[in-house]
């Protein structure tokens, strides 16, 4: 319980910062930057618990799920930045939160976490409706034209899901940060893989240093809560750990309210109050 709620106080600083650093930088490029502190930040720690040594020991079972959790990690920090980069953080949370959603599904089907189902599915249902509460006013009143941003929070949230049930099975035989820094080599050599193809590579010398303050703090944020995240996932069943994880919406929420003076409508509120609602209804 501790470890994931520290990994929801951190996540909720993560979308913040990030939102404050990619006003004129690219998104991808922005993520690779991210992503090279987010590994430093890592391996750190793997080095600090002596958990360097078991390498060794990961079966290719285990290898092949951890690299496949990183392929998703990578695909969804990819179209959670880019819509981050079209849109709001009170339009883009709400989306990417409701992997939730589709993370407990995943579990009660590919891990048979049936525990509490009929309150779990209740919990689903509360979610989904504050969901389409939050997106339906918010996209409507920026125009037709600013759809394209929804595309890119779905995919940022099937990712996010497919990450946490690959995860799950994948940190079952390693340490959880020595699992979460080989991840995060994969999400690293992914998103530079972006950057090369898309010639955004070009722009790195013309990112303000500002912006790059800002990448690297939301950075230094995504590592603390991943290694809270996939410590907690480790001790315990992924359809309470994630749903604690994702009440960081209300941080984050509040955060675009106060810092970035970002609008929230009564509708997306009642909203924001349901998710939270059904996530709670879920940790019953």
């Amino acid at each position: 319980m501790a470890y994931a709620i520290g990994s929801a106080v951190f996540a909720g600083l993560t979308a913040i910062l990030a939102k404050i650093g990619i006003r004129h930088t690219p998104s991808n490029l922005a993520t690779a930057i991210r992503t090279v502190v987010v590994l430093a930040f890592a391996w750190l720690v793997v080095f600090l618990v002596g958990s360097q040594n078991t390498i060794t020991d990961l079966s290719g079972t285990t290898v092949a799920f951890l690299v496949a959790s990183g392929l998703a990690t990578g695909a969804s920090w990819l179209c959670y930045f880019r819509a981050l980069h079209l849109a709001d953080v009170n339009q883009v949370a709400p989306v990417d939160k409701s992997s939730i959603v589709l993370t407990v599904l995943f579990a009660i089907v590919l891990l048979g976490e049936t525990e509490s189902l009929p309150t779990r599915l209740a919990g689903i249902c509360l979610i989904g409706v504050g969901t389409f509460l939050m997106i339906e006013r918010r996209a409507a009143a920026r125009g037709a034209q600013s759809w394209s941003w929804l595309l890119f929070a779905i995919g940022s949230a099937v990712f996010a899901a497919l990450t946490s049930v690959l995860g799950k099975v994948g940190i079952s035989g390693v340490e959880s940060n020595l699992g979460t820094a080989i991840r995060t080599g994969v999400v690293l050599v992914m998103a530079w893989i972006v950057v090369l193809v898309s010639g955004e590579h070009r722009l790195l010398r013309t990112v303000p240093r500002r912006e790059l303050l800002f990448i690297a703090g939301s950075g230094v944020a995504t590592g603390a809560s991943w290694l809270c995240y996939f410590r907690a996932l480790q001790d315990g069943p992924a359809s309470v750990v994630v749903p604690i994880d994702k009440l960081s919406i209300v941080l984050t929420v509040a955060f675009a309210t106060l810092i970035l003076h970002e609008p929230l409508p009564r509708r997306a509120a009642f909203g924001l109050v349901l998710i939270v609602a059904g996530t709670l209804l879920m940790l019953v």
